[in-house]
Parts: structure tokens; C-alpha cells; sequence
């Protein structure tokens, strides 16, 4: 049997381990701190301590237990040692159904309804098709490409942007630095999906944001290290960005004096976009497990160079 020890701070690690031994006869499972678990050949993690993976010699593979890496990735004793991530079908349409809800938001002036109920103001407010808005997805990886058709298949003007050009059916494409400001000059509703990077990390900045049209909105449920909260609440103080929806966030959970719960164009939510189920997660680690042992090429295999 292959050996795989769980760690890291997530509270799905527990009901990971009890559903792995139970319905995964084939995997002897630990948590890292049991006999045993040292002599491990997966890790399935999800942002384990700096140091920790390099407490198990025997491992093969490092395995997320979600789609995001960059947890890590940004430990200076990773082993060097290949890592898959999760990529499952019900994490990608629960993504899209959140930036969906998220956009309808916008798109039907819903942000303006919920201000009026706080103030008891019965008012209509304008409605306009969907053609009528542009919606540019920050980041055309698997996340992106599918909320990006489907976006476009409901009526709305999609763009994306991503690193290389996509080819993607009714979708406007804007790739490298050289066309991200003509990407964003041209969107009302942005959507970031990007990977967190050594050059995407703090990208949701005044900088950036300050190149949308004057009430644009931002949809964030990408990953925390990309947002500038303070730009993020003066830009939507100022009139800049007519609101936000934000998924993600710097620190988490987000602090109770965060200026950001109050504020009533923002729209906080406790990073609950999407997740994978927790049997799809055991499915792909499983999955995984199977190939590393018959050495057959990873599913979801990370390039450690470009970060996802």
C-alpha cells in the first residue's frame, strides 16, 4: 500500500483522512504527526507549515488538495519533488456560478436594490441586456476559459486576458503586458481568476484598477495575495469602482476591524467561490497515486517555474 500523510491548515484534512481510510483501502493514511507517517510517499497538503514537507525523506510527489499552489510553493525548504493540484469538474462550476451571481450583481444593478432596502427606498432600477456589458476575465486558465464561454454564451461582451493568447469561441483575447491596458480600458465588470505569481502577487492595485473605465467593478476570487485592499476601498470610495465582490483576501479570516465589512458598495464573502468535493479531491490524489506507480504521466502536473 502506498503511504500518504495529510498536513496542513485546512479543515478539510480531517474528513480527508476518515473518508480516505474508509472508502481507500489501497492507501495506508496518516496524519503528520502519527507513527508512521514519516516514512510517507505523498504528502496531500494544503498550506503546510515552512519546513514540514521536508520532515518526510521518503516522499515522491506533493499533492494540493485544491487548485491554488502557491501555499507551497513559497516554502524555502520545499523538496524538490514534482506537485500536482486539484482540478475537478465540480470546483469549476462552482466557480463559474459565483462569478455568474457575481456579475448578474452588477449587470442588473442588484448592488443598487440591496442599498435601497438598507435604506428602505422603494426604487426601480435601470435594466439593460446583457450585450450591453463587458466582462474581462483576469486569467484564461481552466477556471477562466470555462466561466469565460459560459459568460459569453448568456449574451455578455467577453475578453479575457492571460499571459499567452487563448482561442477561445465569442471571446475577445488580450495577452502580455503589452495588452493588458487596452484589456482593461474596455471592461465594466473584472473577474480575476490569475494564478498567484511572483509577478501577479499585489496586482489588484491602484495601478491597475485605476485603468478600468470610471464605474467598473471588480469580481476577486482569485487568490488573496493579489489584492490591495486599501487601493481596492479608495478606489470604490471615490466613485472609481462602483463596487466590488471580494472572495479572497490578503490575510484570512478577513479581521473583524476591516474597513471592508461596512463599506456598502463591498461585498464580502469568506472564500467560498468554489471547492472541491471531498471525495473528488481523493479521487484525483488517488488518480495520481495509481500513475506515479505504474510511471505514467501526473494529471495536473505544476510547473514550479511559472507557478500553477
Amino acid at each position: 500500500m502506498t503511504k500518504v500523510v495529510f498536513l496542513g491548515q485546512s479543515s478539510d484534512i480531517p474528513k480527508l483522512v476518515v473518508q480516505a481510510r474508509a472508502q481507500y483501502p489501497h492507501l495506508q493514511v496518516y496524519t503528520e504527526d502519527e507513527p508512521g507517517a514519516r516514512d510517507a510517499e505523498v504528502a496531500a497538503c494544503w498550506r503546510p507549515a515552512h519546513g514540514a514537507l521536508a520532515r518526510f525523506p521518503k516522499l515522491r510527489l506533493i499533492h494540493a488538495i485544491a487548485a491554488g499552489v502557491d501555499n507551497i510553493l513559497e516554502d524555502p525548504a520545499l523538496p524538490p519533488l514534482p506537485i500536482c493540484r486539484v482540478v475537478a469538474p465540480d470546483l469549476t462550476e462552482g466557480m463559474t456560478e459565483f462569478i455568474l451571481w457575481s456579475v448578474l450583481l452588477f449587470h442588473r444593478n442588484l448592488d443598487q436594490v440591496l442599498t435601497n432596502q438598507r435604506r428602505r427606498q422603494w426604487q426601480r432600477v435601470d435594466q439593460e441586456p446583457a450585450a450591453s456589458r463587458s466582462v474581462g476575465i483576469l486569467g484564461l486558465g481552466t477556471l477562466g476559459t470555462h466561466a469565460a464561454r459560459t459568460l459569453a454564451q448568456h449574451g455578455y461582451q467577453v475578453r479575457g486576458w492571460s499571459r499567452q493568447a487563448k482561442q477561445i469561441a465569442n471571446v475577445r483575447s488580450y495577452a502580455g503586458a503589452d495588452q493588458l491596458d487596452e484589456f482593461l480600458a474596455g471592461t465594466d465588470i473584472l473577474v480575476c481568476l490569475l494564478p498567484l505569481t511572483d509577478e501577479t502577487r499585489g496586482i489588484l492595485d491602484r495601478r491597475l484598477l485605476g485603468k478600468l473605465p470610471r464605474g467598473a467593478a471588480l469580481v476577486h476570487c482569485g487568490r488573496g495575495g493579489h489584492l490591495v485592499s486599501q487601493d481596492v476601498l479608495a478606489l470604490v470610495r471615490e466613485g472609481h469602482l462602483r463596487g466590488a465582490v471580494l472572495d479572497v483576501f490578503e490575510v484570512e479570516p478577513l479581521d473583524t476591524a476591516s474597513p471592508l465589512w461596512d463599506e456598502p458598495n463591498i461585498f464580502v464573502t469568506p472564500h467560498i467561490a468554489s471547492a472541491n468535493s471531498i471525495t473528488s479531491i481523493l479521487d484525483q490524489i488517488s488518480e495520481n497515486i495509481r500513475r506515479l506507480q505504474a510511471d505514467e504521466p501526473l494529471q495536473n502536473l505544476v510547473d514550479a517555474q511559472k507557478g500553477y
